[in-house]
């Protein structure tokens, strides 16, 4: 009797397969009851089978990228097409501090040592700072100043001996949690204790020649790494005695992010050697700490490693760009990069980039240069890669919250547990990422199952630009929403929050009033004593409302309601699901949106005799709209 045929991984199955099997068969009987032994023999053939189903399962899925699960297998996979996993990247802090020696000291040098320089403390924990190399800084008139980067996580070293001997002798780091952009190699031959040289590391093996001092890493198990050096043939080989000494940080991630409160903790020498233990002024934080991360996660990986393997280490078309900054900045949440022949007007011979980082809205000019400048070494000669300011559309929700008054004890408490539901859908897959869609569909689901007590809900949305305003001088201002407007002939389908502008007294806002189907007249007024709109200005700008864009004339604003210069101008879309269009990153401003729980007097049984229901209507444009 053969069972090859059963692939399910259901135990119960199995065995109810095994017994279908054996009724069909004269020869076996008494089998069909729980305490007879052929039953016990079922239980153990049916467990047999049940084994070996799920690890030819396991072998089939952990040889391919796409269906592996576990980490070490999809590593695996990745390297076999070169992509090396991103791993923990240390939190960067800037911090300023000052020793004074006194006067009439003669020293000339200050060096503050390699290891651990500040303890930082964060929502009450404590988190180690340190550098990877010893910092020297002249002394002038008694004062040494220091300027420096600091990263969190501990300073270690490792040394390993080379021995030919050893038919595959490994070299590989015993912690987890390493930063390996930290890792320093250094390679000393015992022939000459002087002799000492720090090796690169490299990426792939172009230009690599028989002496070139370079080495490779790679992950392995338990999320630790390995170095991997030339053969003689690629990158010079290690000779027998060698000693390979590796210093690096190990991190936790993106826990230190925020941190700005340090003590100094570190050690300082001076040109003699002697160590320096008072004058050090408080340490200023002039940077908190920012940008570490957690390792690359398993997803990532599965989504990166073929891309990577596509692009060959050159930056050739936008999916290039999208690919690679990912692995050279590791505070990207989401990307997008598009040709300027696609700009408008056109703009040939450039790249245009937009990141969205884990923390924050921006990422700062230092790390655009040095993201710009890691990128040389991966695009192609002539082509310019240009950042662009994240621009953020925002969607905006006005709720009513229909619940059986029976089954709630308070509303405010069913409301909030309706924003902790939305808030998780505002970081999803969906939302989180360039191009991303707000699907109304699923936001109404989410609302009406948080709770059994909610019976409907109402749902109208808005989508919001920031537009920052010129205080200084004059100005045109576009704003693309990427989304047609509605348009009600009534106009206000477009408002805006207060502003001054000059040579009017009093506060200004924006709107639009219809002109035709596809375009509309922008406005400015003032709000005038009897809360009438007084209108000022009747052609500020032109909206249209095919292609939801907001085109305002010149005009000099110097000043804002909103704090940063922000004016927060708001549309009603023509459609209540939302696309982030290319540079476009779509959020669902919570903090913006108003939740209004209301008893639903239908459902909770209640009198309604008397109760009026009004609501207005309009057909326009073949759309039956209520309000």
């Amino acid at each position: 009797m053969a069972f090859t045929q059963y692939t399910t991984l259901d135990f119960e199955e199995i065995k109810a397969s095994i017994r279908d099997y054996l009724r069909s068969n004269s020869n076996f009987t008494d089998f069909d009851f729980e305490g007879s032994n052929m039953s016990i023999l079922i239980d153990t053939l049916a467990y047999n089978t049940y084994v070996n189903a799920y690890n030819t399962n396991m072998v089939a899925n952990e040889a391919f990228l796409d269906s592996a699960t576990l980490r070490e297998n999809i590593v695996a996979l990745a390297r076999n097409v070169g992509y090396v996993p991103r791993s923990r990247r240390s939190s960067t802090a800037r911090i300023s501090f000052n020793v004074d020696l006194g006067a009439g000291q003669t020293k000339s040098t200050l060096t503050l040592k390699a290891g651990l320089v500040a303890i930082g403390d964060y929502q009450n924990t404590n988190y180690t700072f340190c550098i990877p190399a010893d910092i020297t800084n002249p002394v002038v008139n008694g004062i040494c100043n220091f300027t420096i980067d600091i990263k969190e996580g501990t300073y270690l070293t490792k040394e390993f001996r080379v021995d030919t001997s050893q038919a595959n002798q490994r070299f590989i780091i015993p912690n987890s949690f390493v930063d390996t952009s930290s890792i320093v190699v250094k390679v000393k031959d015992t022939s000459s204790s002087s002799n000492t040289r720090i090796w690169g590391l490299v990426d792939n093996i172009v230009g690599i020649k028989t002496t070139s001092e370079n080495y490779l890493i790679q992950e392995v198990q338990d999320e630790k790494y390995e170095l991997i050096f030339g053969d003689g043939q690629l990158g010079k080989k290690l000779s027998n005695g060698n000693v390979v000494s590796v210093s690096y940080i190990t991190t936790n991630g993106d826990g230190g992010n925020g941190v700005r409160n340090f003590a100094f903790a570190g050690t300082i020498v001076d040109n003699d050697g002697v160590n320096v233990t008072s004058g050090i002024s408080r340490i200023i934080t002039d940077i908190p700490a920012r940008n570490g991360s957690e390792i690359e996660s398993i997803s990532t990986i599965k989504n990166l490693a073929p891309r990577f393997y596509a692009a060959q280490h050159r930056a050739v078309t936008a999916s290039d760009y999208e690919t690679i900054i990912p692995t050279i900045y590791s505070n990207t949440e989401s990307v997008v990069a598009y040709g300027g022949e696609s700009a408008d007007p056109p703009q040939f011979g450039k790249v245009f980039i937009s990141i969205k980082p884990v923390n924050g809205q921006y990422v700062s000019d230092f790390d655009k240069r040095d993201i710009l400048n890691k990128l040389k070494g991966y695009s192609v000669a002539g082509i310019k890669a240009e950042f662009i300011d994240l621009k953020f559309l925002y969607v905006e929700l006005m709720t009513s919250i229909y619940y059986n008054s029976n089954s709630v004890t308070s509303s405010d408490d069913l409301k909030t547990q309706v924003i902790n539901n939305l808030a998780t859908y505002a970081n999803s897959a969906d939302l989180n990422k360039f191009g991303g869609r707000f699907k109304y569909s699923k936001v109404q689901k989410i609302i009406d199952e948080t709770s059994s007590a909610i019976t409907s809900n109402i749902t109208k949305i808005k989508v919001r630009r920031d537009l920052e305003a010129n205080t200084s001088n004059p100005a045109q201002y576009e704003l693309c929403y990427g989304n047609a407007f509605h348009n009600r002939r009534t106009g206000f389908n477009v408002k805006s929050t207060g502003f001054s502008i000059d040579g009017v007294n009093g506060t200004v806002y924006m709107a639009d009033e219809y002109v035709s189907e596809t375009r509309g007249r922008l406005i400015f007024f003032t709000i005038g004593s009897d809360q009438v709109p007084v209108i000022i200005d009747k052609n500020a700008g032109t909206v249209k409302y095919d292609l939801g864009e907001i085109l305002i004339d010149t005009v000099r604003i110097v000043s804002t309601i909103r704090p940063d210069n922000i004016i927060e101008v708001e549309a009603i879309p023509d459609s209540n699901d939302v696309l982030g269009l290319k540079d476009l990153y779509v959020q669902l401003s919570l903090d913006k949106s108003t939740f209004t729980p209301l008893a639903d007097v239908i459902a909770s049984g209640a009198d309604i005799s008397g109760t009026s229901f009004v609501t207005t209507s309009s057909f326009s444009n073949g759309k039956y709209y209520r309000e």
